[in-house]
């Protein structure tokens, strides 16, 4: 499914085959960025502490929110202690190294000591084993993915290093169905909680209180009620530690989008005609019927 502008300026979603060059390479199958590829073996080695936690998502299905959500209770809803770095540099990107080489993930995680916050898009088959090995505690998210392409579409235009236009089960990091699939299958086997970016949005106070459970940390009603306020997302795109405000011009063009845009559920229904949702629909029960996730599209 690839998406297109049309010159009323709203999204189209039409349901082709399209490829990228900047996806052209692979690890297992799986259509990565080339940076990532090219320095996967330090990926593939990273060993991971008992102490780490991931955080994995697919792209643009809440990963800031959650990460945000996550550092938060870890400090106890403490303002300045969350505001001490940008979003990427307290919970590194596992994966990634920037556009120049000049920075990665890896080389960022190598200086800190667990427990470390780890972010990361990888597919739940290409997470180091080291994470599996050590018994690592993994926080997932979920968004439906009318929603989720819609606003990779966006971040594709706004991100020079990104390319358009997307392919929603053959973006980088793979098919958007194995992705949520995988972890969803495997979350009573591992120590994986699987949260939905629609479930936040209706009760965030239920939400983070269940993360704060899963972390083991006993936060007052008070606190995870002003731990709601801090990551709420007219909060978040205020606080230039965790909006990529950091990030330059040269990476993100923001004259083409903002990275923190709507952080709404069903803002498909402004790009998807009636045509599209129907074809769409009929695709996601299909591939879907194998694996009930309770994923809402509108809330």
């Amino acid at each position: 499914m690839c998406v297109n502008q049309l010159s009323n300026n709203k999204t189209h979603i039409k349901f082709t085959v399209c490829f990228s060059p900047r996806f052209s390479s692979h690890i297992q199958g799986i259509p990565l960025l080339e940076r990532v590829v090219k320095y996967w073996p330090r990926v593939e080695k990273f060993q991971a502490s008992e102490e780490d936690l991931l955080i994995a998502t697919y792209p643009k299905a809440g990963t800031t929110w959650t990460q945000e959500v996550v550092d938060s209770i870890l400090n106890e809803g403490d303002v300045e202690k969350c505001k001490r770095a940008p979003t990427q540099v307290r919970m590194p990107f596992l994966e990634m190294t920037a556009p120049d080489g000049s920075s990665s993930g890896i080389t960022k995680l190598e200086v800190m000591d667990p427990p470390r916050v780890i972010k990361t898009h990888l597919p739940i088959q290409l997470v180091p084993r080291s994470f599996w090995d050590a018994g690592c505690k993994v926080i997932y998210m979920a968004r439906n993915p009318k929603d989720t392409v819609v606003s990779y579409y966006h971040f594709d235009r706004m991100h020079l290093y990104q390319p358009e236009p997307v392919n929603i089960w053959r973006m980088g990091w793979g098919s958007w169905y194995d992705h949520v699939k995988g972890y969803w299958k495997e979350r009573h086997n591992k120590k994986i909680l699987y949260i939905l970016y629609e479930d936040m949005k209706e009760d965030p106070v239920r939400e983070v209180t269940r993360i704060a459970q899963f972390l083991k940390r006993q936060l007052s009603k008070s606190t995870i009620e002003h731990i709601v306020q801090m990551t709420a997302f007219s909060a978040m795109r205020e606080n230039p530690m965790a909006n990529y405000s950091t990030i330059p011009d040269t990476i993100f063009d923001r004259t083409a989008s903002e990275f923190m845009r709507k952080g709404e559920v069903g803002d498909w229904k402004n790009h998807f005609s009636a045509g599209e949702d129907a074809a769409f629909e009929e695709h996601y029960r299909k591939i879907m019927s194998d694996c009930p996730i309770p994923i809402r599209f509108t809330i």
